[in-house]
């Protein structure tokens, strides 16, 4: 438990750039004194101190105002920003590294017994005011934004955000080098999420790119076709530009020449004008 704690209070200077010293941590951030007090809540659950364990945790939520559940199982270096409105209820499971802003609920959507909480597997980040509701699992490395509502398992490394929430980001599952690599986003949300930051316009940029390619090989494919069933393009549109009825512009032909619209039918003469007598 008590190397928990140890980390608990360290983990504090990789996840938030105010932290000085670890004196300061461990007297003013209201986080780690909730998970201070949680350990010990939880270790009195499992020893059946049930009431004692909830008195514990009454004292907790009383000086932090973040309530965890007694037998909320929380994994390590956990972090809790700011903290304030937090809820984490009974048969919550909380994986290793993950980190919660202040009014975050994980929550229940039952009033039966047995597991009716979330589970948040590895590395996840929940912004802050967001809900995770019923006996669902968020992903590892997966991110909740600010003020979501999460009613469905969020796939790992996917970012959900909205009411209800909606995955705006599925990635395939990283090698372990990479979800090292990857840079913590406060609050869930960070840059690359943004539509008016340069990354973001870069990504846009290559998706029309990409659709830009699929069309021209799919035009590229169609004119094999074409080709191998011996059919002529340029006479093909000089006969349909022969029969165009809008004959105010000029048409071009597929070489890019300008080709002149005809008319099959013959001019009608003086002589076929007047009616024939008997």
């Amino acid at each position: 438990m008590f190397k928990h704690i140890k980390e608990d209070i360290s983990i504090v200077f990789e996840r938030d750039p105010a932290a000085r010293t670890h004196w300061e941590i461990l007297t003013t951030y209201p986080g780690v004194h909730a998970l201070i007090m949680h350990r010990l809540s939880h270790w009195l659950w499992k020893h059946r101190l049930y009431w004692l364990a909830r008195f514990n945790s009454h004292i907790g939520r009383w000086l932090t105002g973040i309530e965890i559940h007694p037998g909320a199982t929380i994994g390590r270096r956990m972090f809790i920003d700011h903290g304030m409105g937090v809820v984490i209820g009974e048969t919550a499971i909380v994986g290793d590294d993950c980190t919660l802003y202040h009014g975050v609920t994980l929550g229940g959507t039952s009033w039966n017994k047995g597991k009716r909480h979330p589970t948040l597997e590895n590395g996840v980040v929940i912004g802050a005011g967001a809900k995770v509701l019923g006996p669902i699992t968020v992903g590892a490395g997966a991110k909740i934004g600010s003020n979501a509502v999460v009613v469905k398992d969020v796939p790992a490394h996917a970012t959900a955000v909205g009411i209800p929430a909606r995955i705006l980001e599925d990635e395939a599952p990283k090698p372990k080098e990479e979800v090292k690599k990857t840079r913590f986003t406060a609050y869930a949300v960070g840059r690359e999420n943004d539509k008016f930051n340069p990354e973001a316009m870069t990504k846009m940029m290559q998706s029309l790119l990409d659709n830009s390619a699929k069309q021209e090989a799919k035009l590229a494919a169609l004119t094999e076709q074409m080709q191998a069933l011996g059919i002529d393009e340029v006479s093909d549109s000089a006969v349909g530009l022969a029969f165009d009825v809008d004959k105010s512009q000029p048409k071009k032909a597929a070489n890019g020449k300008a080709v002149k619209a005809r008319s099959s039918a013959k001019p009608v003469t003086e002589k076929a004008k007047k009616p024939v007598q008997k």
